[in-house]
């Protein structure tokens, strides 16, 4: 069977319900993780998902802030938390879905200043990552694991606009980039994505709203990721190469996200 897993930050999913519904039906996702929901558990537009095909659900809502969901095609399990925000915040929602875990994360953004001393915002997202990587360190590679969402760090060349200049920005600086790929190496997971469009290729997820046209400016970053374990590399190569994109023309639809979803296939 084929397992589609689709990441997006919806930035509100009450706003952006109709699009949910009009990329659902285009794409078919299975299984669709979504971040900054912006709502609590009993606010989410539970009727408009289960009129998508997308009735299992497992939400976890803040009031005004932050917030991840995931609705499912196929029924869900819960699989052992992964929750690694000393904050509280609503961050992080994982299921099990056809013997797939999947977490779906909602990293912090890390304000402006990149230095833990003087940004807590910036202390809370490295301790944020340093403790997913912990936690990876600990689960075994032969589980069938998908770590996706809007992770906050564009870590290669290929995914920022200027490195030169993104170097010195939050989500692009040398002690974020090692910081992802020591979560990546700790759980020796696979990034999707990447694989299917190499790098040093450009791909981006996310544009700013300041950009009156974001394709002619192309100042963009990939901040939103799917990444497997191991467990799942038969699954993601079985048709002999990943399938995986960036789905960049949602972003041009009628008051869009600032971010584009991100779809990877497994056959299972």
């Amino acid at each position: 069977m084929r397992l589609r897993i689709c990441t997006w930050n919806v930035n509100s999913v009450r706003l952006r319900a109709e699009q949910a519904a009009r990329f659902v039906a285009e794409q078919a996702p299975d299984v669709l993780c979504m971040q900054e929901i912006k709502c609590r558990e009993g606010e989410f537009p539970r009727a408009a998902f289960e009129e998508m095909g997308l009735p299992h659900l497992k939400i976890a809502g803040q009031k005004g802030w932050h917030g991840v969901a995931i609705a499912s095609r196929l029924p869900i399990e819960d699989p052992a938390p992964l929750d690694v925000c000393r904050e509280g915040h609503a961050r992080c929602v994982g299921v099990k879905v056809a013997g797939v875990e999947i977490q779906n994360f909602y990293i912090p953004a890390g304000g402006d200043i990149p230095d833990r001393e003087e940004n807590p915002k910036f202390d809370h997202k490295l301790d944020f990552y340093e403790k997913l990587t912990a936690e990876l360190g600990r689960r075994d590679p032969k589980a069938a694991l998908a770590i996706v969402g809007d992770l906050n760090v564009a870590p290669s060349e290929g995914d920022v606009w200027n490195h030169k200049y993104m170097s010195k920005v939050v989500s692009h600086t040398p002690v974020e980039v090692e910081a992802f790929y020591a979560m990546k190496a700790a759980g020796q997971l696979i990034d999707l994505p990447r694989e299917a469009t190499p790098d040093p290729q450009k791909m981006f997820s996310w544009w700013s709203y300041r950009a009156a046209d974001f394709r002619a400016s192309n100042r963009g970053l990939r901040l939103d990721h799917i990444l497997v374990s191991p467990g799942l590399r038969d699954a993601a190569f079985r048709l002999g190469a990943a399938a995986s994109r960036v789905h960049d023309d949602v972003r041009e639809w009628e008051r869009p996200s600032d971010h584009a979803p991100v779809s990877a296939d497994l056959v299972l």
